[in-house]
């Protein structure tokens, strides 16, 4: 083949690569073990990892709730255990079944129409919202509230910087911690819409329906963001406060933590929307028997229609993952989430009301919260959570300081069901104690 196609020798088919990149000794690998000590050695690692015998109050995206058993087992199962894509219906009822279910099920939550079959993740859903609202009303402008999570925004700016829409910030309330339809001072009537997360970054509930009376008023649609689907369980639904599109990152239902995925994206709208969603949308449909089944229907990826006609690129979605979260909510049933809900509430306002007892601690927003919450500390945030991991293994929260260098102070506390009231006050007396060390 070399004479074929006139190379000297295999060294030459690289030679683009500068010398200095290349590889000239093996790879720093161990040698291969056989299965008896390869197992053994992978107990000994396993030792090492320290979460599941930590506390934690971390949130901000990715939250620890219980999963009953019967989710891994039934995702285990060899019928189920696959993601991909469901092209041939006539041998893939049971996977297109598992999705329409899902589907009903987010928007039962969320209380819009139609629902899509995934997306990636919560950032790429809202994002992908973003790029809908510009379809649907021919508009390039979008105004997003600062207090959706940063790393969501981040994903926003970068589907959005070489579409031609123009991504502008609204600021929060400083006392309230919530945006304010005052706020919205680029609303005008080339605004496509205007995004905003509910519980938002700080965890603070927003007020959806003034904000969709306000984003409306101009002809703009309101995209909604959540980032912890739990609180699907306890508060109105987006969509009867106005909403027309919701997003959300379903990692809260039955989805491990895993290092940060992967996880699975929610994506609902109205009914009159419908063509312009992307993704994936599995339909309800009869043969000429009257026989119920199910197909992929209203296809407007790239892959079926025009490239410039297509309403999204996404080339697959959550599949496995959705059907975790989907035996998860039929598993727990509309009690067991509002139960699991209503928990994670109760226990955060437990804690926080703790929390403020302490001197120089205080909760600086006024708003009404779920399950996460921002504490201001007397001192800098981020040493007072390292004192308290190391001293007391207790992971007390996020330092915002990692995304705004004004609140050295101030940290994210989350709680949810599976902390106890042991654990919270072992929090804030770390807290206490903890403060003196820094």
């Amino acid at each position: 083949m070399l004479e074929e196609i006139g190379a000297a020798s295999i060294e030459n088919l690289f030679d683009s690569i500068p010398q200095e990149l290349r590889l000239r000794d093996h790879l720093n690998v161990p040698a291969a073990m056989p299965e008896l000590e390869l197992l053994k050695r992978f107990d000994e690692m396993g030792t090492r990892n320290q979460a599941a015998r930590r506390i934690s109050f971390l949130g901000g995206g990715a939250y620890s709730h219980y999963i009953p058993t019967v989710v891994d087992s039934l995702l285990s199962r060899s019928e189920f255990f696959t993601a991909y894509t469901p092209y041939q219906p006539e041998i893939s009822q049971g996977t297109l079944q598992s999705i329409f279910e899902f589907q009903t099920l987010v928007c039962q939550l969320t209380g819009m129409d139609i629902a899509n079959a995934s997306m990636y993740d919560g950032s790429t859903a809202m994002a992908e919202a973003v790029l809908m609202a510009e379809r649907v009303t021919k508009r390039t402008k979008v105004i997003a509230s600062s207090a959706i999570h940063p790393q969501y925004l981040e994903v926003a700016h970068t589907y959005v910087q070489h579409a031609g829409i123009d991504l502008e910030h609204a600021v929060y309330c400083a006392e309230s911690g919530t945006t304010l339809p005052e706020s919205l001072s680029g609303l005008d009537d080339q605004t496509a819409a205007v995004v905003v997360q509910s519980p938002n970054f700080f965890g603070c509930i927003e007020d959806l329906a003034a904000l969709a009376e306000k984003a409306h008023s101009v002809g703009a649609l309101l995209i909604v963001t959540v980032t912890e689907a739990m609180s699907f369980g306890l508060l109105k639904s987006p969509g009867a406060c106005g909403a027309d599109i919701v997003v959300a990152e379903g990692q809260s239902f039955g989805v491990p933590l895993s290092f940060g995925g992967p996880y699975v994206g929610l994506f609902a709208t109205r009914d009159k929307y419908a063509r312009q969603i992307p993704g994936r949308l599995v339909g309800e449909a009869y043969d000429k028997n009257g026989r119920r089944g199910f197909v992929l229907t209203l296809a407007t990826r790239e892959q079926h229609i025009r490239r410039e006609k297509a309403t999204s690129n996404i080339c697959t979605n959550e599949g496995l993952i959705a059907l975790a979260a989907t035996i998860y909510l039929e598993t727990m049933g509309r009690r067991g989430v509002q139960e699991a809900a209503r928990q994670c509430a109760q226990k955060a306002h437990y804690a926080s009301r703790e929390i403020e007892k302490l001197e120089g601690f205080s909760i600086p927003f006024s708003a009404p919260f779920f399950n996460e919450f921002v504490v201001h500390a007397p001192v800098d945030a981020a040493s007072l959570l390292e004192k308290l991991a190391s001293g007391k293994g207790i992971d007390g929260g996020i330092a915002l300081s990692r995304f705004d260098t004004a609140r050295a102070n101030d940290f994210l506390v989350c709680v949810t069901e599976t902390n106890t009231k042991e654990q919270i006050d072992a929090l804030v007396a770390g807290l206490s104690s903890s403060t003196k060390l820094v």
